[in-house]
């Protein structure tokens, strides 16, 4: 266990109950076991890791992954997955709309991330941008035409801070950043992923309008977002990465 890649292609399966040949070389990743179910469920394939910190499930070449919340496990699952070199990882997460004009159950695509969560500090210097592999974006966005959808673009800023909502300092801040989002793992999916060589997106539903008390995500809330858009939000997803695997194009934009 002396290098990197000993250590990953030993934890990838401990994390996941998932042998390295059994992932798919196109990666789905979310915060949520119900889109893990989803997509067992429409594929008819086993669910993996059920008991384990993280749960999989493939299909098509297609690996589904629920790794938790927040972006020092959003680092993890992106360090763990250099094991097996993936062509593609998109993730498919909610987020807090920032902006007046932004609803509940829209999607922003984003364009880049502020780095406000610090986990990213310990793989790249502070002012390098976060930013997606445009070419997923670009396979993303045809995906939410396809499906007679819209979206919004922006930046999303991306916070360890998961109570936050009553701080009027920092709600302060987030105007003046111009944000359109706010989320816990946008930033690290884009620098890890950066660092690691592996291409990467992500496609966000809104859930919350956090900036109005009103708007505060609550239980009945976040279910009523789960019921009426999850199941759409993750078809988009397999349908963006299942363009790019039926080509076969290459997602890679930056020379690494």
């Amino acid at each position: 266990m002396k290098t990197k890649q000993d250590i990953v292609s030993d934890w990838l399966p401990r994390y996941t109950d998932t042998s390295l040949d059994e992932f798919g070389r196109y990666i789905l990743l979310t915060n949520f076991s119900a889109y893990v179910q989803m997509f067992s469920d429409s594929f008819g394939c086993e669910i993996r890791g059920l008991g384990r910190p993280m749960q999989t499930a493939t299909a098509n070449d297609i690996t589904i992954i629920n790794f938790g919340m927040g972006s020092p496990l959003a680092a993890t699952v992106m360090d763990l997955l250099t094991a097996v070199d993936p062509k593609a990882v998109l993730l498919l997460g909610k987020c807090g709309g920032l902006k007046r004009r932004i609803s509940v159950g829209e999607f922003i695509l984003p364009i880049a991330a502020i780095r406000g969560e610090g986990t990213s500090d310990d793989y790249m210097p502070s002012e390098i941008p976060a930013l997606p592999s445009f070419r997923l974006q670009m396979a993303v966005s045809h995906s939410i035409k396809k499906f007679h959808q819209d979206y919004w673009t922006g930046t999303v800023y991306t916070t360890n801070r998961r109570v936050w909502e009553h701080d009027e300092a920092f709600k302060s801040y987030l105007r003046q950043a111009r944000a359109a989002a706010i989320d816990m793992e946008t930033a690290t999916i884009f620098t890890v992923g950066f660092t690691n060589k592996i291409p990467h997106g992500a496609l966000l539903l809104v859930s919350d309008l956090p900036m109005l008390p009103e708007g505060v995500k609550t239980a009945a809330g976040d279910e009523s977002v789960s019921s009426s858009f999850s199941r759409l939000h993750l078809d988009i997803g397999v349908d963006a990465i299942s363009e790019l695997a039926e080509s076969g194009e290459s997602v890679k934009h930056l020379r690494f």
